[in-house]
């Protein structure tokens, strides 16, 4: 029967067999000692003859544990046979068993494949199943229902710029930058509480350690709602309920980080500004003049955040009309729309979303749209909807801030951008 690394300590005196893959090979004369790495951690063989295999060759191994506290886990296995499953060429072109940390992010991605087998690297991800799971237990539990909407579309809800183009048969389509058409049209079909995650994509030639082309989004809709508060309310739910299953149940990822999440009663004092106060309290901590919010504000207000409240998030909502989609809910010149900031980056965006008919039709032209271009979008306001609003977290950016990773990439397994489309 395989026993897993990490169940090798609860066998001392059986004989077992372990399979994986070869982390570390040392040679010492009479004694070899080999780590063998599987998916619930790293084990250690002890060989009496040489070993016939490379490093990242996969093998099983035969013997009996022992206790040994100098053995990761406190206990070995003394082998008494070895089946050699794969072997692996010599070549490796990144070492495997060293901290990542040495290598640069364009060795890591361009060897991809074989950096996903770094345990810190594969610790990133562990995390980030995680959080995906939490989000949506969190979602089921407020009676929520997933979707999985369509990522490739005939025009875009969101104005048509940024757009990805696809041939498709006779004719041109788009990859969805979001949800957003479906998750709409699920509220006003009377599903009311929606919840997706999906791809998203935006063709944004951007060169930055924080956006990616291809990202995977925690798309929220609910119907009858009051105000963008009541998402801020949900999303503070959400994040609280994530932030606690992660320390929890992820503590071993967290140290291998040097990371943490929010408590509880920090997240209780998350502050609300206008985005007219983010601007005002960016000029006074800077000495600049501010016009918007843009990414050297987002860190000055998450610092402005922790000095006074406590917590490293802050809300900023009532953006201007011009900086936010064309279905966003206006309020005079203002929306009711936001922002969340999580240690210098913001992680949402969301609001409140018009669902009354004219109104919708009034503001398409200012933003260069008409109703013919946006058919399917208008019928769903043209047969009812409820007031209703959504918001999306970009699941890369926010373990990119949970385990302090300096750049986004680092966050998605194969990250696209304007120079990676492989592996």
């Amino acid at each position: 029967m395989r026993i897993f690394a990490h169940e090798v300590k609860g066998h001392e005196g059986s004989t077992i067999s372990v399979s994986g893959w070869v982390h570390r090979i040392r040679e010492l004369g009479q004694v070899n000692f080999i780590l063998l790495r599987d998916r619930s951690g790293i084990v250690q063989l002890v060989m009496d003859e040489k070993p016939g295999f490379t490093q990242e060759s996969v093998i099983t191994a035969f013997g009996t544990v022992r206790k040994n506290g100098k053995a990761p886990g406190g206990f070995e296995l003394q082998v008494s046979n070895i089946q050699v499953l794969a072997e692996a060429a010599p070549d490796l072109p990144i070492p495997v068993n060293q901290d990542p940390g040495n290598l640069s992010l364009d060795a890591i991605l361009d060897h991809r494949i074989i950096s996903l087998r770094i345990p810190k690297i594969q610790n990133i991800f562990k995390l980030q199943a995680g959080i995906v799971q939490y989000f949506g237990d969190h979602m089921r539990g407020e009676d929520f229902i997933e979707i999985k909407s369509s990522k490739l579309i005939g025009s875009g809800t969101e104005g048509g710029t940024g757009l990805f183009t696809v041939e498709y048969f006779d004719r041109k389509v788009f990859l969805a930058q979001s949800p957003q058409f479906y998750k709409q049209a699920m509220v006003a079909s009377g599903m009311e509480r929606v919840f997706e995650i999906g791809a998203a994509y935006r063709a944004e030639k951007h060169e930055t350690p924080r956006h990616l082309n291809e990202y995977i989004s925690l798309d929220v809709e609910m119907g009858f709602i009051d105000s963008e508060h009541d998402l801020m309310d949900l999303e503070m739910r959400i994040l609280t309920s994530i932030f606690n299953r992660v320390r929890e149940e992820q503590q071993d990822v967290l140290r291998l980080f040097d990371a943490s999440v929010p408590e509880e009663s920090a997240l209780d004092n998350t502050p609300r500004i206008s985005h007219d106060e983010g601007k005002e309290i960016i000029s006074k901590r800077t000495g600049k003049r501010v016009f918007e919010i843009n990414p050297e504000g987002e860190r000055v207000l998450c610092d402005w955040a922790m000095e006074e409240y406590g917590v490293e998030l802050i809300f900023v909502h009532s953006f201007p009309r011009k900086k936010r989609p064309f279905y966003t809910y206006p309020e005079g010149q203002k929306t009711k729309s936001f922002d969340l900031m999580f240690r210098g980056l913001e992680i949402t965006t969301g609001g409140k979303r018009i669902n009354e008919y004219d109104m919708l039709l009034e503001n398409l032209p200012k933003f260069g749209l008409t109703e013919e271009g946006l058919s399917d979008y208008c019928t769903i306001f043209k047969y009812g909807c409820p007031p209703h609003g959504g918001f999306a977290i970009g699941l890369e950016r926010l373990t990119q801030k949970i385990l302090g990773l300096a750049n986004v990439k680092e966050a998605s397994l194969f990250p696209r951008d304007r120079r990676r489309v492989r592996p």
